[in-house]
């Protein structure tokens, strides 16, 4: 009568040393994965491949709208590589590069090719069409019907400098913002053959006389600094009284430099 109670008090032990066993060997694997975690020999780099991807999708820049449609432009026409804008004036343009031999052959052509007094807003082949140049020279006709750069001359206006400190520059790809930090006349020599950019002496030396032009007509901005690293563009035209002997001259640093869609 005492053999099916002995056969459980059997199977119950089996059970508890089953039990145990399992236990010890959970216990015992976790202290073997430990030590070679950190000892070295497991690479830790393989469990941090999901959290490394993430952050850096994290990281993806967010592209904002172009509202310029540079595949229609180049329908018109290629040398369109650029659009101009200044807040508050009527200065909303494409640029232009010719890539015939003539440098200035937009200045008495439209954009779309066509022979006007008016010309276009455009630049030379000594700039590079990237805008990364420490000195971009944008030039445009001073046009009586203000058109063109006509209104770059607003800016001769104290509180107009004081309350328009931005212009944009639209490339395909890039949104250009740059502060316009000073305005003035100056003479009518060829700024980027006058001065070797190249050399860090001459640049600085250029740059500090953008922010301290002999001029009486020229305002600056207060608190910008030009250094090395800087990129300016400089808006060109002619003066109202139509000395051939001078410039008025629009300038602004780089700033900001965001990509498009």
């Amino acid at each position: 009568m005492k053999e099916p109670s002995e056969k459980k008090r059997f199977k119950f032990g089996r059970i508890v040393i089953l039990i145990f066993a399992i236990i010890v060997f959970c216990f015992s694997s976790a202290v073997i994965i430990k030590s070679l975690f950190f000892s070295g020999k497991i690479d830790k780099g393989q469990y941090k491949t999901t959290e490394t991807e993430s952050s850096e999708s994290s990281q993806t820049v967010e592209l904002i709208d172009n509202p310029i449609d540079f595949d229609a432009l180049a329908k018109v026409n290629t040398d369109i590589y650029a659009w101009i804008t200044i807040p508050n004036t009527k200065v909303d343009y494409p640029v232009l590069q010719s890539t015939d031999d003539s440098d200035d052959y937009y200045l008495n052509h439209t954009f779309e090719k066509k022979y006007s007094s008016a010309g276009s807003i455009y630049t030379q082949k000594i700039n590079s069409k990237d805008f990364s140049d420490p000195n971009t020279l944008i030039y445009g006709h001073n046009m009586i019907n203000g058109s063109m750069f006509n209104n770059l001359h607003k800016f001769r206006d104290q509180q107009f400098f004081n309350d328009n400190e931005y212009m944009y520059i639209y490339t395909d790809g890039h949104k250009l913002t740059y502060r316009i930090f000073a305005a003035y006349e100056y003479d009518n020599r060829h700024i980027m053959y006058s001065f070797d950019f190249s050399d860090e002496q001459v640049l600085t030396e250029y740059f500090n006389s953008c922010l301290h032009p002999k001029s009486i007509t020229a305002f600056v901005r207060e608190g910008v600094t030009l250094g090395l690293d800087d990129k300016i563009v400089t808006l060109s035209t002619c003066v109202p009284n139509g000395n051939p002997k001078l410039r008025y001259l629009v300038q602004g640093v780089l700033i900001s430099d965001q990509l498009t869609k």
